[in-house]
């Protein structure tokens, strides 16, 4: 496993050194889709439902073709399956994304929690430490789920939104 990990490391570090991922030239898009397949599947083998939406939002995040989102979402499953923590690729992220970017891909997270209609304490709990190591703040953070849940219908539940008071 932690020899994955400094596969992983060296491959954002120096992305010419290991062809076989399509996806490791600056290790964004990489990273960010390593983090929402870490997200659907939380809960257990990802339903249809949420690869469904996977794909969709990464060919309308990225401007990906189907074969290239599948492409992407094959190495990120790879590196999502070696990695020890979050860091890894919120760190990417942060080097590489400005604050809009990173609103957005805790708002995917979101997207990805709600595709199934339920919200286990594990997803809600991810995407928190998550937006917190992307320094998206609780409020934009809590925001971005209620906008969501709304677009979807769905009550806002899982987890606690500010210290002590859950929704």
């Amino acid at each position: 496993m932690l020899d994955g990990l400094r596969q992983f490391i060296a491959d954002v570090v120096s992305p010419n050194g290991h062809h076989e991922r399509s996806f490791d030239d600056t290790g964004y898009r990489l990273a960010a889709t390593a983090l929402l397949i870490h997200v659907i599947s939380l809960d257990g083998e990802p339903s249809e439902l949420e690869k469904r939406k996977l794909h969709s939002l990464l060919e309308s995040h990225f401007g990906l073709d189907p074969g290239t989102a599948d492409q992407l979402i094959a190495s990120a499953t790879l590196v999502e399956g070696e990695a020890v923590d979050l860091y890894h690729f919120t760190s990417v992220i942060m080097r590489s994304v400005n604050d809009q970017g990173r609103l957005r891909i805790v708002e995917m997270m979101w997207e990805l929690v709600y595709a199934d209609g339920e919200v286990s304490e594990f997803e809600d709990n991810v995407v928190w430490r998550a937006a917190d190591l992307l320094a998206v703040s609780s409020r934009d953070r809590i925001d971005l789920k209620h906008r969501v849940a709304e677009k979807r219908s769905a009550p806002v539940k899982g987890g606690s939104d500010i210290a002590g008071v859950t929704t």
